[in-house]
């Protein structure tokens, strides 16, 4: 097995005397595409600004193509995409400027690539920046970030000011990048519902730490929502492991159920002389089940 794109061991950052990431071990490896996902404040950015090396691990090790993030070189700055939350474009350059810097530094380029995505995304390359919209900038911002085809892309909340078209044209790219084998994505946001169409793997953040991190779809296998109808009043007290919500009203109980797996389905409905009824979560419903 080749060796992995990112390699993440023990990390843990300080900030003012505070822990935001908590002892984190993960990889990436190529043809994984990560949703990393958690509420505000769980510690994403300060998560993905770290794996870049614009900060220092307090403890632990972030390495890229097997050299500490601090100390890449620029062949290895140019292997990397980022897209960060806040904008850092140059507000007096027009967007054709920026275009032109930015390919100026890049040992490969695909114009051809920036050239259709500039019509179909309709950014306005003679404007300055500090002009356009704010989904306009960031569409400059993802094409900057992905006309050099790196083989690690990162983004951090990239869709926040986009319209529901832009979003989707936008993410018709995202699964173009991800067809690549060779190539892998980290993705941040709070639109769920976009990240689940491309993700194959989940990075899930509560307070700083991996309460979760696997494969998508094992993710979904795993939680379930469970309907519960008796013939007789149920118990306060199901007598069920690993339960993260439940609702019991009288002769009938939902409840969500991790580390799920087919045969409980009997063994709760044999235990509370009850039927059952599954319903597997989209990835949404699962963070909002789990952070909650």
């Amino acid at each position: 097995m080749s060796s992995p794109i990112l390699d993440i061991k023990n990390l843990q950052r300080n900030i003012d005397q505070v822990t935001i990431i908590k002892d984190i071990t993960a990889q990436v490896n190529a043809g994984d595409v990560v949703a990393l996902l958690g509420k505000n404040g769980a510690g994403k950015t300060t998560l993905l600004e770290t794996v870049l090396g614009f900060s220092f691990p307090s403890f632990g090790s972030v390495d890229l193509w097997g050299k500490p993030a601090t100390q890449i070189d620029g062949d290895i700055k140019q292997r990397i995409g980022f897209v960060p939350q806040q904008c850092e474009l140059l507000f007096g350059l027009r967007g054709k400027d920026h275009v032109e810097l930015f390919k100026s530094y890049r040992n490969s380029w695909n114009q051809a690539l920036v050239d259709r995505l500039i019509l179909e995304w309709l950014i306005p390359m003679d404007v300055p920046v500090g002009k356009m919209s704010i989904g306009q900038q960031q569409k400059l911002a993802i094409l900057l970030a992905i006309a050099h085809e790196p083989e690690l892309l990162v983004l951090d909340e990239p869709v926040a000011s986009l319209d529901p078209v832009a979003r989707r044209q936008f993410l018709q790219q995202l699964v173009e990048i991800a067809s690549d084998a060779n190539r892998a994505i980290i993705f941040s946001s709070h639109i769920v519902n976009d990240m689940e169409r491309i993700s194959n793997q989940v990075w899930m953040l509560q307070d700083g730490e991996l309460a979760y991190q696997g494969g998508l779809d094992e993710l979904k296998e795993s939680i379930a929502r469970i309907t519960i109808r008796s013939a007789n009043s149920l118990p306060n007290d199901l007598g069920i492991e690993n339960i993260v919500r439940q609702k019991i009203i009288g002769k009938e109980a939902v409840v969500t159920i991790k580390k799920w797996h087919a045969e409980l389905q009997m063994q709760i409905a044999t235990k509370l002389d009850a039927e059952v009824f599954v319903e597997y979560l989209s990835l949404e419903d699962i963070f909002l089940e789990l952070n909650s």
